[in-house]
């Protein structure tokens, strides 16, 4: 009786879904008969166009879970449609068991709730989002409407809190355990955390919650599905640390360009070190040299599409190097297709390669004179970014920059070099009792003239004046000086026996100029006919004589530099050289650095002039090569041997 005059439209069903009794309201809200409607599955009824919700209704209802409610379409038995909100319940069996069917409860909604709760369906239905309702007195948890696509993949028929927690990311479990403990409490919820889903994949979500007090305190909220998002920003996050690491690296390699001495290690720089930040395969520097295309290195293998491009005309445009050379406009091609379209000649050119995509940019000088090419090629079709074209282009500027002050410290270097020799003895004299070999060698650390110098001066009665000195400082005064005490050592030294005068009327001179200037210096009178050596030292490193027991280093008494003061006198010291015995003067670069001590220098000197002394050009040759102290300073090397 209950039921029948219940003020709430009610239906009864088994578990087919198939209507076994309505109740009045049923029959005032619809306008079907109860004996029109008995029999009939009540989905089928009432959802018109749209049974699948209420099936799942029904299904959900059986399965004993919360209860669920849709706002759905109900047809009358009119055929029009009107909004209900129907809410199926498992019906009880007698003795306890599987529910015996369903009742299913439908209303009309209230004020605007059908219009909020299309909208918030709609929300559900297409969106990562789920509606959800948690007792806090009884853990069961629940959707708001229906099983959502997110409900359904996150916990699908779980209902109880704790089975919903154990999909929760361990590392993620103690917080959100503790934000519930605050829930308790009466306060509102919000959470981001990690889940797992049915499938076993993790899952980024962000809950929120609202307490509702009363009866049955509550916790209302919405999930919503941030992977993609979460995904997103680590994606974002990883490429600034990539672009920054990119950043570090290009920075280190254009410090390298800057610091770069020679167009070989420019060139090195382009074809190796560049190449992995554009992710390409291979590269290739091509440089205009008297109007052709030179590749760059010079030492590179002649493989693959190198032979074709080696020595081509700089000015054909049937080709992309040359059009970029001419015109100064980098070109990109994605594909080989590309290239073949706008630039048909290099067909045979691509038969010797396996690239499939090309940048090809200008390496430009002052006044954006094309100094060459630089080619990036990738192994499969790339497209080059704004930002990598920009980039290449930069690249290329500065190696423009660094090849031309390479260049013009080449032609400073190679000017210095020119000067040094020219003030150095033009032609050594000949001896027929005394073979001598000399040597200077400009310093590789810097691009300066220095003022090491060496002589073989002829003297009357069979005696040969032999002098090497280093004059301090470097640059055109150094030079200076070092032509001026030349000229003055063969001026004193033809007219003055004793080679200690000669030392100091040579000092007396540099001094009495005003130019601040000093220099270390030795000078040796040896005779031809009795090998009598008579020596006056300046500050230069001592002689090393070699002979068949082995090698000595001889120290002659030493005064000061010349130019420091202008009445220094300079003591004789003697030493007689013997038939076949070899003597060496040097300037300090050879046996002296910040690395290696004088004394270490003159005996790694000695004992490699000791193996080789009968020959004084091959001993000239190997201790240029030998030059244990480095290259830091220039050398100057004289040998004489005794016959």
């Amino acid at each position: 009786m209950a039921f029948r005059h219940a003020p709430t439209a009610l239906l009864l069903a088994d578990p087919a879904g198939t209507i076994t009794l309505t109740n009045q309201a049923f029959s005032e809200l619809t306008g079907h008969s109860a004996a029109s409607a008995v029999g009939r599955p009540w989905p089928d009824l009432i959802a018109a166009g749209d049974p699948a919700r209420a099936w799942a209704l029904h299904e959900a209802a059986l399965d004993g879970g919360p209860p669920a409610q849709r706002g759905l379409a109900v047809t009358g038995a009119d055929g029009r449609a009107r909004r209900a909100v129907v809410e199926p319940r498992p019906l009880p069996a007698d003795g306890g068991g599987p529910p015996a069917g369903v009742i299913v409860c439908l209303r009309e909604p209230l004020r605007d709730e059908d219009t909020l709760r299309a909208v918030t369906e709609l929300r559900t239905e297409t969106a990562d989002t789920a509606l959800w309702d948690l007792d806090l007195r009884t853990g069961r948890i629940r959707e708001l409407f229906g099983p959502s696509p997110l409900g359904r993949l996150l916990v699908g028929d779980a209902r109880d809190l704790e089975e919903c927690l154990a999909r929760v990311h361990r590392d993620d479990i103690a917080r959100v355990r503790d934000a519930m403990e605050a829930s308790h409490r009466g306060g509102d919820y919000e959470q981001r955390f990690r889940m797992f889903d049915q499938l076993g994949d993790e899952r980024s979500l962000h809950a929120r919650a609202r307490f509702l007090d009363g009866e049955r305190p509550r916790l209302v909220g919405v999930i919503d599905d941030v992977t993609e998002h979460v995904q997103l920003i680590r994606r974002l996050a990883d490429r600034r640390r990539i672009e920054a690491a990119q950043g570090r690296q290009v920075t280190d390699l254009a410090a390298k360009l800057v610091s770069a001495t020679t167009v070989d290690e420019v060139s090195a720089l382009l074809t190796e070190e560049f190449v992995p930040i554009f992710g390409g395969t291979t590269a290739t520097v091509m440089l205009v040299e008297d109007g052709v295309l030179r590749v760059s290195p010079a030492t590179t293998e002649p493989s693959g599409t190198v032979p074709m491009i080696d020595g081509r005309d700089a000015a054909d445009t049937a080709y992309p190097m040359g059009a970029v050379v001419q015109d100064r406009q980098p070109r990109f091609f994605e594909s080989r297709a590309e290239i073949l379209e706008r630039f048909p000649a290099t067909e045979e050119m691509l038969h010797r390669t396996s690239a499939q995509s090309w940048a090809t940019v200008p390496v430009f000088g002052d006044r954006r004179v094309a100094l060459g090419v630089w080619q990036v090629a990738w192994a499969q079709p790339h497209h080059a970014t704004p930002d990598e074209r920009a980039l290449m282009l930069t690249l290329a500027g500065l190696a423009g920059q660094a090849l031309q002050r390479v260049r013009r410290q080449q032609a400073e270097l190679e000017l210095a070099d020119a000067m040094q020799r020219r003030m150095l003895p033009p032609k050594i004299p000949d001896f027929a009792d005394l073979d001598i070999s000399v040597r200077y060698l400009p310093a590789r650390a810097g691009w300066r003239i220095c003022g090491d110098f060496y002589d073989v001066i002829r003297l009357p009665e069979r005696r040969v004046g032999l002098v090497v000195g280093d004059v301090q400082g470097h640059g055109v005064e150094a030079a200076a000086a070092m032509g001026q005490i030349r000229v003055a050592f063969r001026a004193y030294a033809t007219h003055q026996d004793d080679p200690g005068v000669v030392l100091a009327e040579t000092n007396r001179l540099l001094t009495e100029t005003g130019e601040i200037v000093f220099a270390t210096c030795g000078y040796l009178v040896l005779d031809l006919d009795t090998g009598e050596m008579q020596a006056a030292w300046a500050g230069q490193p001592p002689v090393i004589i070699a002979g068949r027991d082995g090698a000595d280093v001889w120290e002659p008494e030493t005064g000061p530099p010349v130019g420091v003061d202008a009445d220094s006198k300079y003591p004789v010291t003697t030493r007689r050289l013997h038939p076949g015995d070899t003597l060496l003067m040097c300037s300090d670069g050879l046996v002296e650095s910040a690395e290696l001590s004088m004394d270490d220098g003159l005996a790694r000197v000695g004992a490699a002039l000791h193996g080789m002394a009968g020959d004084v050009e091959a001993a000239a040759t190997s201790l240029a090569a030998l030059a244990p102290a480095g290259r830091n300073d220039d050398i100057a090397i004289l040998l004489a041997r005794l016959n």
